[in-house]
Formats: structure tokens, C-alpha cells, sequence
């Protein structure tokens, strides 16, 4: 395979120094159920991948999708609101999920009532609107909203209803809350009724932390105050994460609210959580909009309403999502059988949790620096104090961190999915990283925002990497994170990453030769008519106007000659296009130059059934088809080995072709379907429904900057499906300097060499030159090939790039 989820590299160090690594609890599973034989019958899907972004989405199993599907179509489920058979099945149906929810968290209808939301955002903004808050007036202080400041944005969100309301909002570090102990009692008067909030999660999101859920009795009876305040405290406890892969018991620990998103539980349904409410405290919540359902009667002439007495029931306005209600039972169902319940899922996960940050942590440079810094309060000491997350940054062996998102993408490529940023919870991230606020509003002014990949600022980062774990997670998967931190980064230089596998503009290029190869047969070197194509312009990109040869390997007594740039003049050696992005390079000697690029350069893509564009990433077999263009015939031709070669007329007719939506790199594009035949060849090919589809004629993507040079302010730079530049050039040069580095990073000296001609197919670019010092194309300002010129660019949206 094209990644490396599958090679066994070197055993980590730490390895053979952590003898729980094969101790049955990790080994077994649970109970008589094996992990091999779960993750074989109830997620196959995860074959060759690894997983660690449980604490974003955990995953969905086999049966419960079987089982909620063989319901749906058994059973007919009406609107709930109705009074129809079908309804009163509906409305039961879900009354026995709500006592089911109660029932996992260890409490019953009668001190809990279930409200649905679309998730547990809805929950906390449900909370903020119709909390009784007291306005600050001459005569009061008026209520107090507080939180810590290791919440999730959605709770820190809820401040700006309460500053519509005059509400004082006061985040709350952690540290000064655990030394609050005692400090409210002198704030405490009986007479006072003034309503307060104080919000907390059972388990922060960023680092796995897990707060006392102890603080919930002594905030509400004044032993711990958040701020010295006389009134009522009433506490907000933000489970959605927590409860993911623990148990939850609100007989002990009945916190006024908690707001809970299935999702993070079951993987399905998505888009519905719930709001747990008390029953002494949902009498005070006040409801400013109805909706349907929720009213017992009202008039729509006059302003009269009554609402329902059911809390659930006054609170869920319109129809709730009750097929996805539904979906729940089934949840509840699968998950107990699997795993015995939330128990067992809390020790099968903190044991894959201390095994690894056990191992990570002790991973070191051959001088002994840190390989990871780890971000933490809890000391990883048991269940009660971490949850099954770890965040950290990579370091190099100087000390400095190594960009989250380098190791992302590095990841990737080992079909490793993880999570980096700073996991909407800025409040941790500051406290972790020690980022002043002055630094993230200079970071935001420098075009940071959050979700991007923009990790080091002024050499500092502005987020991590986090790893977590769900109930279905293997001691297989910890090991192959940690044998990718291991090979990777201690295997190189510097700390820098060694590649793996190979890379391409949007995913991962095989090293096998057949993917490498120019094209051979017909196509291998076209006759160029350009006069009958579009946006063609009048001079050809030629490699006989730059004294062309082709690539071949060179002489190891001549390297340090050519990276000091002794070839004398600069010339072009290939040339290549990718008609199809993400598929083989299509290599010419003289090709027409078009207003996008070079002619048919990343034209087509492949679109997998839901019409999202697919990399090697997703599909590593696309580096197996070699598209050819022959411009007399009009026609690209695609082969593939055990496939019989297919044509695609190079355009279409305008009026028959229906015009689709797709995106890359974040722009919308207009394209069209290539047909039913080649989709029924490439679907063949790649083992899954596959289309082919190719951009708009009539349709112009512009890069998303204006050239630095070279041309007028405001001039549009048209893109094909690339992702930021018309064309990409590779110095030779540069690439032998990469070789060097790379063969000097095999210690053993026996490993294969990274030749220069397969470096440089890995990166997929359009031109190759030679005659220029190593890295010495980053200070070009023009470069001039015959009578076209081009302005480069520095990785930036120019129209050339150089790598």
C-alpha cells in the first residue's frame, strides 16, 4: 500500500519497557468477545486505518445501523404530535428512550426530566435563554455568570445572551477554582436569592482532564465559590464529552444541568443531543418563544399562552428528530452488548491511555531531548482524574516544536486520523501554550483563524495535536501511533519528517515504477495542433528552447558540484501534466500553453460517489491510471493494468452536458460528468462507485491573491483543478539536496536510496530544471522559458510555484 498504516517499522523504545502492553485487559476485550473479532464484525471499515479522533466523533458499529435500519423498515413511525396509530407508536417509542437516557445516567424520571435538542450546543444555548437571570441594578448586584475557562467555545458563548440580560460574565481559571475551597462561606446569605450559574466540564475536551464532580455540591452549597457573591449557585455540568467512555451517576452528583450529545456515545445519529435538567430547578427557567407542540393553548389574536406541564414537552418547540430519537434504543442496545457498559468502556480506554502516554512520553532523542511535550494536569494517575486523551506537540532535538500541522499531514500518509488546533477550546490552548491574549489577537491579525492550518507564528505555535480513544480502539492502533512518532521523527535529522510515502499535490504517490514512468505508446509524444483548442496561447512550452535532457541518475562525485550550481546555464529537463488530478504524470517534449496552465493539466478529477473529490490519500490505486492526451484525435486515453484502455473526448458537447457542483481546495467549481462508461471503469478499477468529471468551460476559478509582480494589480490568475498555482516547478538541485538528507538519515545504511527521479515524481510538479544552486529558485523574481515568462511565487497562490 501507498501508506505506511501497514509496514511494521522499528518497535519504539518504550515498547519493551511496558509489560501492561500485552496484559489481558488490552489484549481481550471484553468479556469472551476478542477486539480482533468486534473490530472484524462490527467495523471492517476501519481495515488499514487508524483512528484517534474518538473525543471529536466516536464511530457507529455494524449492528446498530443494521438493527435501526430493520426497524425503520418494519415499523411505521408518524409524527408524534398526531393521534394516529402510527404516532402513539412514535410518542411511546420515544417516552422508552427518554427512560432509557435516564437510566444510563443512573437516575429517574422523577428527579430528571430529558429534553432533545440538535445537540449539545442547542443544550447550553437552551440554558443561557432561559436562565432566571437578575439584571444588575442600582438596588443588586444582580446574577453572576462564571465558568472555566477550559470549557468548549459553546459554553463560553453562552456569556453574550447573559450580557443582553446585564449580567456580569467572570471565566474562572482552573487553578483558582481548585483553591477556592472554602472561600464562599463568607458570601453566603440565607436571605439572598439572587440566581447564579457556574459552568464547568467533566472532562476537558483539549487536554482529557476530568474535574471533581464533587464541586457540583459544594458550589451549590457555598464550600466552593467561583466569586464572592451572596445568592444561589446553580452549576451547569458539560458531560459531552465525558460521558463518551464513562459512567455517569446523578443520583450522587445531581447537577442542575447537563447538556450531552449522543454522537460522541454511539457515532450515530449525529445533530441530536439532550439537556438533562432537574426537577426542582425547572420550574425557575423561563421561556420566551413557543413553537408547535409546545403550547397546551394559546390564542392568535391576543396575547395568550399556556405552555404544557411536561418539561419536555414545554421545551422541545416543533417536532423533534424522532427517527434519530429512535436510533437511540438501538444505541443503548448495541453498546451494552458489545461492551458490558460504560464501565468497562472507562477501563478498556484508560488502559490503551496509560499505555501509550506511558510510551510517548518516554520516547527520546539520541541526546536525550523529549520527542513530545505533553500538555496535562492529571498526571495520567487513573480513570477518575484523565480521560482517553492525550495532547502534545512534536519537538525536534533542539527543543523546538515541530508545526501540528506538518504532523497531520504526516499522519495521513500513514492513514492515521487525529485531530490538531486548538479543539474549540481556546481558553485551554492559551493556558497550555502560554498565549497571551495580545498573542492571539496578533496571531488573528497575521490570518490566523480557527480550523486552519497556519500552527507557528513568530515561533510559536497556535495549537497542538490530540489523540483519543473510544471503545472499539486496539492495542493495535496505540502501537502504530506510536510507531509513526518513532519512525518518523527519530529516525531523522533534526527531528524533521522523514517521508514515508510518497506525495502528491493532494495525497499519496506510489513508489512503484509504473507510476512513476512517462507515458509510453501513442500518446507518449504528441503532435501539438493547437489552433482548434480554447485559451490557447500562440507559444508552445518547449523543451527543445531550453537545451532539454532528460532525468538520469548522476553520479555521486558529481553531486556536490551540481548543488553548488556548476552545470552552467539554467535549463529545462521534463516536462509533465496530470491530466487527471491525483492520477500518473503525462510527460511531453512541446505542449500548448492555455490561459489555466499548460493545456489539460488537472482538467478532470475523480469524484467518489457523493461527488467529493478523491486523492491518493483516500484511494492510493488512482496513481495506477495513466491518462494520455492525443490532441489530432481529441480524445484523452486511459489505461490501467488489467484494463482495457478507454477514451474520453477531450470537450464535450455544451448542450448536452449537465453542469454539477464540486470543491477543491475550499472553491466551488462548476463541472460536468464524463459519462457512464468511464465511471463504470473506473469504479471497476478502483473497487468502489467512482465518477469522472471535468471543469466548466465556461466556468473561471482565480487564484485567491494577486501576483506580487509581473502583473497589474487586480489581474485574475485562472486556475484549473489545481489547488493553488497554474504551474509547479521542481529545481534539481533542491531535490538532491533532499536525497542527501534523507539517505543520510537511514542509520543502518542498508535501507534503499531515495533516487532523484523518484523524488521528483513525488512532487508532482509541471517543469524540472537543472543548472541553479541548491534552494536558490525561493530568491527568484522572473524566470523565462523561450518567450513565455512566469512570476514565481513562494508557496503562496501565484502562477508558479516552486517547491
Amino acid at each position: 500500500m501507498a501508506c505506511g498504516a501497514t509496514e511494521r517499522g522499528p518497535e519504539p523504545p518504550a515498547f519493551q519497557r511496558h509489560p501492561e502492553a500485552s496484559a489481558p485487559r488490552l489484549a481481550h476485550g471484553y468479556g469472551l468477545r476478542s477486539m480482533s473479532e468486534l473490530r472484524d464484525q462490527e467495523f471492517g471499515r476501519l481495515a488499514g486505518t487508524v483512528y484517534l479522533d474518538h473525543a471529536g466523533a466516536t464511530l457507529f458499529p455494524q449492528s446498530q445501523l443494521t438493527n435501526f435500519t430493520k426497524d425503520l423498515m418494519e415499523n411505521v413511525y408518524g409524527n408524534p404530535h398526531s393521534q394516529n396509530i402510527t404516532s402513539k407508536l412514535t410518542h411511546d417509542t420515544v417516552e422508552q428512550v427518554r427512560y432509557r437516557v435516564l437510566t444510563h445516567f443512573h437516575t429517574t424520571p422523577e428527579d430528571y426530566s430529558v429534553i432533545f435538542t440538535a445537540g449539545s450546543t442547542a443544550a447550553l444555548r437552551l440554558v443561557a435563554e432561559t436562565f432566571p437571570w437578575v439584571s444588575r441594578s442600582p438596588e443588586n448586584s444582580g446574577s453572576h455568570f462564571c465558568y472555566l475557562t477550559d470549557n468548549h467555545t459553546s459554553v463560553v458563548g453562552m456569556r453574550t445572551v447573559a450580557a443582553t440580560m446585564n449580567v456580569t460574565s467572570t471565566p474562572v481559571k482552573p487553578e483558582d477554582m481548585w483553591s477556592a475551597e472554602g472561600k464562599g462561606a463568607g458570601a453566603c446569605d440565607p436571605d439572598c436569592q439572587l440566581p447564579h450559574l457556574f459552568c464547568y466540564p467533566a472532562q476537558s475536551n483539549f487536554s482529557g482532564t476530568r474535574y471533581p464532580l464533587s464541586w457540583i455540591d459544594e458550589v451549590k452549597s457555598g464550600q466552593r465559590s467561583p466569586v464572592r457573591a451572596p445568592g444561589k449557585w446553580f452549576v451547569l455540568l458539560d458531560a459531552a464529552s465525558y460521558v463518551s467512555t464513562s459512567p455517569l451517576d446523578l443520583s450522587a452528583h445531581q447537577a442542575d444541568f447537563i447538556p450531552i450529545s449522543f454522537y460522541k456515545i454511539f457515532g450515530l445519529p449525529t445533530g441530536l443531543g439532550a439537556l438533562l435538567v432537574n426537577k426542582r430547578v425547572a420550574p425557575l427557567l423561563r421561556k420566551g418563544y413557543f413553537g408547535g407542540g409546545t403550547a397546551a393553548v394559546y390564542l392568535a389574536g391576543e396575547d395568550f399562552y399556556i405552555p404544557r406541564s411536561s418539561v419536555a414537552e414545554r421545551f422541545e418547540d416543533g417536532t423533534i428528530s424522532f427517527l434519530d430519537v429512535i436510533a437511540l434504543k438501538h444505541g443503548f442496545d448495541v453498546l451494552e452488548r458489545l461492551t458490558g457498559g460504560m464501565v468497562n468502556i472507562q477501563q478498556h480506554t484508560f488502559a490503551l491511555l496509560h499505555f501509550t502516554h506511558s510510551a510517548l512520553s518516554s520516547l527520546r532523542y539520541p541526546n536525550g531531548a523529549p520527542v513530545v511535550r505533553i500538555y496535562g494536569d492529571s498526571g495520567f494517575s487513573s480513570p477518575d482524574v484523565q480521560g482517553p486523551i492525550i495532547n502534545f506537540n512534536v519537538l525536534d532535538d533542539a527543543g523546538k516544536i515541530i508545526g501540528y500541522s506538518q504532523v497531520d499531514k504526516m499522519a495521513s500518509l500513514y492513514n492515521i486520523h487525529l485531530r490538531t488546533g486548538c479543539f474549540c477550546n481556546l481558553g485551554a490552548c492559551q493556558r497550555h501554550l502560554g498565549l497571551s491574549e495580545e498573542m492571539v489577537k496578533k496571531h488573528f491579525q497575521a490570518g490566523h483563524v480557527c480550523g486552519d492550518d497556519v500552527d507557528i507564528i513568530d515561533g510559536r505555535p497556535t495549537g497542538s495535536v490530540r489523540i483519543s480513544f473510544g471503545y472499539m480502539s486496539t492495542l493495535e492502533d496505540a502501537q502504530a501511533f506510536l510507531r509513526f512518532i518513532s519512525t518518523i521523527y527519530l529516525r531523522s535529522p533534526g527531528g524533521q519528517p522523514v517521508p514515508q510515502a510518497s506525495t502528491s499535490d493532494t495525497g499519496v504517490l506510489s513508489s512503484k515504477s509504473d507510476c512513476q514512468s512517462p507515458q509510453e505508446g501513442p500518446c507518449a509524444d504528441p503532435a501539438v495542433s493547437s489552433g482548434s483548442y480554447p485559451d490557447i496561447n500562440t507559444v508552445d512550452l518547449d523543451l527543445s528552447q531550453s537545451k532539454a535532457s532528460s532525468i538520469q541518475p548522476i553520479p555521486q562525485e558529481k553531486v556536490a558540484g551540481i548543488l553548488n550550481g556548476d552545470l552552467g546555464s539554467h535549463i529545462v529537463t521534463n516536462i509533465y501534466l496530470y491530466p487527471i488530478k491525483s492520477c500518473a504524470a503525462f510527460e511531453v517534449t512541446k505542449w500548448p500553453v492555455g490561459s489555466q496552465g499548460l493545456l489539460y493539466d488537472r482538467s478532470w478529477m475523480v469524484v467518489n460517489h457523493n461527488g467529493v473529490c478523491l486523492s491518493q490519500k483516500q484511494e492510493p490505486r488512482l496513481c495506477l491510471i495513466q491518462p494520455c492526451i492525443d490532441l489530432q484525435q481529441k480524445v484523452m486515453v486511459i489505461k490501467a493494468e488489467g484494463m482495457e484502455p478507454i477514451q474520453v473526448p477531450l470537450e464535450e458537447d455544451g448542450e448536452r452536458t449537465q453542469i454539477c457542483q464540486s470543491r477543491v481546495c475550499a472553491d466551488r467549481v462548476n463541472t460536468y460528468d464524463c459519462g457512464e462508461n468511464v465511471s463504470r471503469w473506473l469504479s471497476k478499477f478502483c473497487g468502489r462507485p467512482c465518477h469522472l468529471i471535468k471543469q466548466s468551460p465556461h466556468f473561471q476559478r482565480n487564484a485567491k491573491k494577486t501576483p506580487k509582480q509581473g502583473h497589474p494589480p487586480g489581474t485574475a490568475v485562472a486556475l484549473s483543478l489545481v489547488n493553488e498555482a497554474q504551474y509547479l516547478l521542481v529545481n534539481t538541485s533542491s531535490v538532491l539536496e533532499l536525497q542527501q538528507q534523507l539517505n543520510a538519515s537511514d542509520e543502518r545504511g542498508k535501507e534503499e536510496s531515495f533516487s532523484v527521479k523518484d523524488l521528483i515524481s513525488r512532487f508532482r510538479a509541471n517543469i524540472i530544471t537543472k543548472g541553479a544552486r541548491a534552494f536558490e529558485e525561493e530568491q527568484w523574481d522572473e524566470i523565462s522559458i523561450g518567450s513565455l515568462h512566469f512570476q514565481p511565487g513562494s508557496g503562496s497562490n501565484s502562477p508558479v510555484v516552486f517547491l
